[in-house]
């Protein structure tokens, strides 16, 4: 199965992602966050797969997450809320986000990307 790539396409990450996946020759499945929001469902069963903190799911550095005030919100939120809200817009969703059968990772560290996608 062809690992999937949740991007923006205006994001400068997700460009240099995608490049990078056509570099080293790797077939993938895009998928537009902005347009094909994930859902509530998805972004648990990947969190699950990633081992990774919720936290690290949310865009910090949106403008979006910055205007709703998350920092100061998110903590007091249970995990099904913060999923709910994340499945509302893509813009509030770390990206790009790699999602294959060996594990999930958001954002693109080349290092990480590498570990699921070519080892």
């Amino acid at each position: 199965m062809k690992p999937m790539v949740l991007y923006y396409a205006k994001c400068s990450t997700c460009q240099k992602a995608l490049k990078w996946l056509e570099e080293k020759g790797i077939a993938y499945e895009g998928r537009p966050i902005k347009e094909e929001n994930p859902t509530a469902d998805e972004l648990k069963s990947w969190h699950g797969q990633s081992a990774l903190p919720l936290k690290r799911f949310f865009n910090t550095s949106g403008l979006l997450y910055k205007e709703m005030g998350l920092k100061d919100k998110l903590p007091g939120m249970s995990e099904e809320e913060q999923f709910a809200l994340l499945a509302t817009d893509g813009m509030l969703v770390k990206r790009p986000i790699l999602v294959s059968e060996k594990g999930v990772c958001p954002g693109f560290k080349e290092a990480a990307w590498e570990e699921i996608l070519l080892k």
